[in-house]
C-alpha cells in the first residue's frame, strides 16, 4: 500500500489516514494542498507571512481533527473550508488589532513563481501588475473577494464554492459577478489606455 499511496485520490488518502493513522497519507495531502492553499489565503489576506501561518494552522487542524472529515464531502471542500474560516478569523483579528493602521503594501510579495524564460523587464512589469491587482483585490468587499479568489485564482467550480461557503449556487454566482465588477472598477483607472 505504501508504494501506491501517491496514486490514491484525496478521499482515499484521508480514509487511509483516518483508518490507519498513516502519516505518509497525511504528508501527501499536505504536499498536494500546501501551495494552492497558500496562494488562496495570500490573495484573501494580502500578507505572505500571515498566509503561511494560516495554512500551517489549517494543516495542524487537519491533523488533529482528521476524524471530523466525512466521506460525503470532497476533501478539497473540507480543507478549503478550514482555511477560509481561519483566514476570515485572521482578517477579523487584524481589523480589531490594527483599526487605525494603514498597510503600506511595501512588504507585499507574490506566491506565484515567475517564468524563468522571461526577461527582467517582463518580470518587473508582471510584478508591478501583480501588486496593483493584489492591492485592488484587497479593497474588494470581503464577501465578494472570497468567492472571486476561489473561482478566478483557485479555479474552483461554482458547486465547490457553494459547498465551502454554505451559499446557494445562485448567491455564489451573484457574489462573483459583483466582486468582479468591483475589481474592474478599481482597476479601470490603472489600465485605461
Amino acid at each position: 500500500m505504501a508504494n501506491n499511496l501517491s496514486e490514491l485520490s484525496d478521499e482515499e488518502l484521508i480514509s487511509e489516514f483516518q483508518a490507519n493513522n498513516n502519516v505518509e497519507a497525511f504528508e501527501l495531502l499536505v504536499k498536494r494542498y500546501k501551495d494552492p492553499l497558500t496562494n488562496f489565503v495570500y490573495r484573501f489576506v494580502g500578507d505572505r507571512d500571515v498566509s503561511t501561518d494560516v495554512v500551517q494552522d489549517t494543516m495542524i487542524r487537519f491533523y488533529l481533527h482528521k476524524d471530523s472529515y466525512k466521506s460525503f464531502a470532497r476533501f478539497s471542500t473540507w480543507i478549503y473550508t478550514i482555511a477560509t474560516n481561519l483566514a476570515k478569523n485572521e482578517l477579523k483579528r487584524r481589523k480589531r488589532k490594527n483599526l487605525f493602521s494603514i498597510h503600506s503594501g511595501e512588504d507585499d510579495e507574490t506566491i506565484d513563481l515567475p517564468d524563468k524564460s522571461a526577461t527582467p523587464e517582463v518580470l518587473a512589469d508582471s510584478e508591478i501588475k501583480n501588486r496593483i491587482i493584489q492591492k485592488a483585490l484587497s479593497r474588494v468587499k470581503e464577501v465578494y473577494r472570497e468567492v472571486v479568489i476561489m473561482r478566478d485564482v483557485q479555479d474552483l467550480s461554482y458547486e465547490e464554492i457553494a459547498e465551502i461557503t454554505g451559499l446557494s449556487i445562485g448567491t455564489v454566482k451573484s457574489r462573483i459577478n459583483r466582486g468582479r465588477a468591483q475589481l474592474q472598477k478599481l482597476l479601470k483607472p490603472i489600465y485605461k489606455e
